[in-house]
């Protein structure tokens, strides 16, 4: 069928139910509801699609739309459940279990007939934004799968929902009322899920060293103890970490209040960033523990860990985005488990982002935001050229998650890539105004071909996990849940450093290295990627600054992005 998203923002469940529909052959175009309703419905008039699906919704599709078209509205709760904050209030409610419905659009907000709808569990420990790219975006693929294949049967009668279970199911949208901790009496528990509830957004409001800020993050801490309740007791990795009634917790990053209105900038920063002066010099830095004991329950964005021939490097940065710092401390961490004697390498393996490139916000909030990307893009090439030189055992990215930009460049530098089923790749730098770097030039086409390394660069589209392994960018689709990735990769390393080919793989994997070094030194890559990418940065006529700005500061939308407006569409 030729089906048309209709989405608030391309994010990335919009971008996985794109890719998705185009995997099992359907045309997709996508339109974005960004409050003009006539540019709305002009994108209907030209696609005029069999289905509109709508995979993530703020606004309400105009009656002359929905009453023409089938039009599809994916909610992040199970039939009955209605409101716009429905993931909040399930999460800061402690429930085990939860689920996505599929419904079609009627006058009132989540009533319409039931097409489809997915259960799912809840893990105890994953933050909103985590779990809706998870847990919540599996199942609603699976219900938009289901309801499409239903609408195209052209048979299938959807449930109507009774008017009882709808008034009982509304719940309004979360205030920061609702959101509050109280530090002198809610428990550590409470605290963590008012915390998962609000992030990534909006965060939890709050007061911390004589400013208001919205906090986002939370993790617990079984050790750390000491200070009044909401006192800062540690700093660790750009996180702070906070005394409760009962233990402590540990936030990774804030951003600031501003008065309505206010023209000043607001966005997430690693918290010791964006306290900065205010930090009290007393508060002591405790170094992140790069290997845990068993059964310890601390904040640690870098661990590394070790079962006979495998080590796996384990790495989680808030929105996937990685600093200066962090790539300097990941490469650290690479080097150490580069001396282990292992022959078989994993990075990543764990759920959510696996790397976006550089961090965008830390450079924004820089003095010289050109100086700091220059030097965040030299780490992270720092980084990914440590993984193509590794030749004396196997590397595997172990993708939990999406990747973008330089973080897919990080990825495929592996000699194997393995994705979970529901991973997003987006492997170009055009939209935010970059040539790109991290020795792309060498990566890309070596997996794909030149010509369609171009055609990835310049399309801007999102790859799922199954093409990535049809076009040579990934080797294996992993069908497990978020929560069972650990165990699964665990599984597979052990098998692969098991195998008997393993010592001629990796004779082979140097000998390449070394042929394409003689062809072609790394350096050269390198230094052509960075000509362009230091224009990039510093020439006041590149929109790069401009694009960066407008995406941290989450700057709305005027229109469909070109690139994503023609998809669909006969040329």
């Amino acid at each position: 069928m030729h089906i048309l998203l209709v989405a608030s923002a391309f994010n990335s469940l919009t971008q996985r139910v794109l890719a998705e529909l185009q995997d099992r052959g359907h045309t997709v175009g996508v339109a974005l509801a960004l409050g003009d309703d006539d540019a709305l419905r002009e994108a209907v008039r030209v696609h005029a699609p069999q289905l509109v699906v709508a995979p993530m919704l703020t606004t309400a599709i105009p009656e002359d739309i929905w009453s023409a078209h089938t039009c599809l509205i994916v909610h992040p709760g199970p039939p009955g459940d209605r409101g716009p904050s429905s993931l909040d209030w399930t999460l800061q409610g402690a429930a085990e279990s939860w689920g996505v419905t599929v419904l079609e659009a009627v006058a009132e907000m989540d009533a319409g007939d039931v097409w489809a709808w997915s259960p799912l569990k809840l893990p105890p420990l994953a933050g909103k934004s985590d779990l809706y790219r998870g847990e919540v975006a599996d199942a609603a693929l699976d219900a938009v799968l289901l309801a499409v294949e239903r609408f195209a049967s052209g048979r299938h009668k959807p449930q109507k929902q009774e008017p009882e279970a709808l008034a009982a199911g509304w719940r309004p949208f979360m205030k920061q009322e609702e959101r509050r901790i109280d530090w002198t009496c809610d428990p550590t528990e409470a605290v963590l899920r008012k915390l998962r509830a609000a992030d990534s957004q909006p965060g939890v409001l709050d007061e911390l060293l004589g400013a208001r800020w919205y906090l986002h993050g939370g993790h617990p801490e079984d050790e750390l103890r000491g200070g009044r309740p909401g006192e800062l007791i540690a700093t660790r990795a750009g996180a702070i970490c906070r005394a409760t009634v009962d233990g402590a917790v540990w936030i990774a990053q804030l951003r600031p209040w501003r008065e309505p209105g206010s023209r000043l900038p607001s966005y997430k920063l690693p918290a010791v960033e964006a306290l900065d002066d205010l930090l009290p010099f007393e508060v002591p830095e405790v170094p992140a523990p790069l290997q845990l004991p068993a059964g310890r329950c601390t904040f640690s964005d870098i661990r590394y860990s070790e079962q006979g021939d495998v080590g796996v490097l384990n790495f989680s940065f808030p929105g996937g985005a990685m600093s200066t710092t962090q790539c300097r401390r990941l490469l650290e961490a690479y080097r150490f488990a580069c001396t282990r004697p292992t022959s078989v390498l994993v990075l990543g393996g764990v759920r959510d982002f696996f790397s976006n490139g550089i961090h965008l916000n830390v450079i924004e909030a820089a003095e010289d935001p050109a100086e700091e990307s220059w030097a965040n893009i030299h780490a992270m090439n720092d980084l990914v050229e440590a993984v193509l030189t590794t030749t004396d055992r196997l590397t595997v990215s172990a993708l939990g998650g999406n990747a973008a930009a330089g973080g897919v460049m990080l990825a495929l530098a592996a000699d194997e890539v393995w994705c979970r089923d529901g991973a997003v790749l987006n492997p170009h730098y055009k939209l935010m105004g970059l040539h790109g770097s991290e020795y792309w030039t060498y990566i890309l086409p070596r997996r794909v071909g030149e010509s369609e390394a171009l055609r990835l660069t310049q399309s801007a589209l999102p790859v799922s996990a199954k093409r990535a392994v049809e076009l040579g960018m990934a080797e294996r689709v992993l069908q497990a849940a978020p929560e069972e990735l650990g165990a699964e990769v665990a599984r597979l390393a052990a098998e692969l450093a098991a195998s008997p080919e393993l010592a001629d793989r990796i004779a082979r994997k140097k000998a390449m290295r070394e042929h394409d070094e003689s062809v072609k030194p790394l350096q050269r890559y390198r230094d052509e990627e960075l000509t362009h990418m230091r224009r990039n940065f510093f020439d006041a006529r590149e929109p790069h600054a401009g694009l960066r700005s407008a995406f941290v500061r989450k700057e709305k939308a005027l229109h469909t992005p070109p690139h994503v407006a023609r998809l669909g569409l006969a040329d």
